[in-house]
């Protein structure tokens, strides 16, 4: 029994923590009262959002609808995402939010607190860097990088700047997630070992692009941005940027930074030592450059290993799940599927714990799935503003997820198994793959902290 109640106590600690319910807990070098000088306690934190086509329309509405915020500027190239969502806006928070196409003049006001970027992976961490140095906070979706050199700016950034970023996994808010996490971190399926995750979709063909005019809705050279110039076609925009590695990073940044992180945050591990991937554009002959079927296998030092099945074109769940994560231990197995659930086995696989959803999710939603779910995410970010709370997804450990997945991806473009220093995650005796690193900006675009 005694072992027993301290599991317990330790649990309701972790998942206290991490759902961000009770607000505790102080980011290092902030005080409660340094924020209370910035913003006032009754005050509603003034947010600009960075791209609301898809994505970022749901977190317009979702942020919109919490009472201690007020969404101020939306900032969009596409002008009718920026209509519809100032529409839905304004319905929702009741005041008009401005428009804003460069999110960079909306950063020049003072009365500005944050920007929350949903704009596509090529912009997350330059438009981060860019509002950092504004002195204003963020909050990035997956992935926080294009590439592990910005991962490795953001993180010097907050360091820097002194501010707040969390990047939206939001599953590390999610109350019964949190809960499956911090029973394996209480050992009851003793020492995971191995960590299985996925992704399943079937996503049809994008077909060959042909160049075209720029459509009179779109400013297509700010939404090139710091990528380098490349003439418009139309197979490109809004959602398969996803799949062209000069602005997307395939669906193992996509989807797979969410279970990855998971996974990470089970195993308690950082940097791997060794990372290799096998796949290819299996389904369709066609423009999509990144794998649409891909095995990636991420090993650490402590003798524990990560892997990721991605299927973009076939559906066929696991474990009657599109979406989740699988932890193997010593004395049982864990099951986080794509829900706010968990499920606990031992080496017989009688099912010894489980935390039911409560909450719908639709894992196959690209917008919104888990509105109501992802607000604690959300209201987490606001503390860490107000309060100087602890974040649930701190760019830190934000940086250490995505970089899996982007060691992942290296070794699918390189072919080759990549060595990995356990101290900082680069990339051992490997030129070559090294040059993946990062990647060429447009001449001035260049993001630095």
């Amino acid at each position: 029994m005694k072992n027993s109640d301290s599991r317990r106590d330790f649990i309701k600690k972790t998942v206290t923590g991490a759902a961000a319910i009770s607000f505790g807990g102080v980011l290092p070098g902030f005080s409660a009262s340094s924020y209370a000088k910035i913003m006032g306690a009754n005050e509603r934190i003034q947010v600009a959002m960075m791209g609301v086509n898809s994505r970022g329309l749901a977190l317009s509405s979702n942020f919109a609808a919490q009472k201690n915020c007020e969404i101020r500027y939306i900032c969009d190239v596409d002008k009718r995402a920026a209509e519809k969502c100032i529409s839905t806006v304004a319905g929702i928070q009741n005041t008009k939010p401005m428009a804003q196409p460069d999110f960079r003049k909306a950063l020049e006001d003072k009365q500005l607190d944050a920007l929350v970027i949903a704009a596509p992976d090529h912009w997350h961490a330059p438009a981060a860097l860019l509002a950092s140095a504004a002195g204003k906070h963020v909050y990035l979706e997956k992935p926080c990088s294009h590439n592990p050199h910005e991962g490795e700016l953001l993180v010097a950034a907050a360091n820097k700047y002194k501010n707040v970023i969390q990047m939206g996994n939001q599953r590390r808010s999610w109350p019964n997630v949190a809960a499956g996490i911090a029973e394996l971190h209480g050992g009851i399926i003793g020492r995971p070992y191995f960590a299985k995750t996925w992704y399943t979709n079937n996503r049809p063909s994008i077909g060959v692009g042909k160049t075209a005019p720029v459509p009179e809705w779109l400013d297509y050279d700010l939404w090139q941005g710091p990528a380098p110039r490349r003439e418009f076609k139309d197979n490109l925009i809004h959602y398969n940027w996803h799949w062209f590695w000069h602005w997307g990073t395939g669906e193992a940044l996509n989807n797979g930074t969410h279970m990855i992180d998971l996974a990470r945050w089970g195993l308690q591990v950082e940097y791997p030592t060794r990372v290799s991937s096998a796949g290819g554009r299996y389904r369709y002959q066609d423009d999509w450059e990144a794998p649409d079927t891909q095995n990636i296998n991420i090993e650490f030092g402590n003798k524990s290993t990560i892997t990721w099945e991605g299927r973009s074109c076939n559906p066929f769940p696991i474990e009657g799940n599109t979406v989740g994560v699988i932890f193997y231990g010593e004395n049982g197995t864990l099951v986080i599927g794509g829900g706010n659930a968990y499920k606990a086995f031992d080496l017989k696989n009688n099912l010894i714990k489980e935390a039911k959803n409560e909450t719908k999710v639709d894992t196959a939603s690209l917008t919104s799935p888990s509105q109501q779910l992802d607000a604690f995410h959300i209201q987490n970010f606001f503390s860490g503003i107000k309060s100087g709370t602890a974040l649930a997804a701190d760019i830190h450990g934000g940086h250490q997820s995505t970089l899996l997945c982007q060691l992942g991806n290296i070794a699918q473009r390189t072919g080759r198994t990549l060595n990995i220093d356990p101290e900082n995650g680069h990339i051992l005796n490997d030129k070559g793959a090294m040059k993946l690193w990062t990647r060429e900006y447009q001449k001035g675009w260049e993001p630095k902290v």
